[in-house]
């Protein structure tokens, strides 16, 4: 009998308010469990954010009321690519004298196959500059093989999941 995807959830790790290590960790997870291909090639990372890091901010700190209604970016990585260059070392979990704002997982932080220990600003600075103009070919084979992905819009982003990456 087959287990199915939902049943998996309950069996992976994750350290509360460090959201990016816990995605990191789920998608080698979900392929080692036969979730998703071996090759994670059909995995994608999704970073929200918008010019001011209010939506990104908004989601990591839920308690804060801020304004989720504005507009939202989408940085979209293929996994393969996320889990080769994505670096974290927990800076921003500090507060201002040095103490943590959560607790710390266990495990040490995330360094890059660059050898790059923290990038993560890299990925939640979305400008509307960097914003793709259509979803066609060139933007899948960038959500494919750029570092970080491609950042776009709402409407955009349904475009890109609700296509086939055959037609392109």
């Amino acid at each position: 009998m087959a287990v199915s995807s939902l049943e998996y959830s309950s069996q992976f790790d994750h350290t509360p308010f460090y959201c990016e290590e816990n995605v990191y960790f789920l998608c080698k997870k979900l392929c080692a469990n036969g979730v998703a291909d071996a090759d994670r090639s059909d995995l994608y990372v999704v970073f929200i954010s918008n010019e001011k890091k209010q939506a990104y901010k908004s989601v990591f700190h839920l308690s804060q009321k801020t304004d989720l209604l504005g507009i939202r970016f989408f940085r979209i990585v293929h996994a393969p690519i996320f889990l080769r260059f994505f670096a974290f070392d927990r800076r921003h979990m500090k507060d201002p004298a040095g103490n943590w704002i959560a607790e710390p997982p266990s495990y040490e932080p995330i360094v890059a196959e660059d050898n790059n220990v923290h990038n993560l600003n890299e990925y939640i600075e979305i400008r509307t500059k960097d914003i793709s103009t259509n979803v066609g070919a060139k933007l899948i084979n960038g959500v494919s093989n750029k570092k970080l992905g491609v950042a776009m819009n709402e409407n955009q982003l349904e475009e890109f999941f609700s296509k086939s990456l055959n037609e392109f």
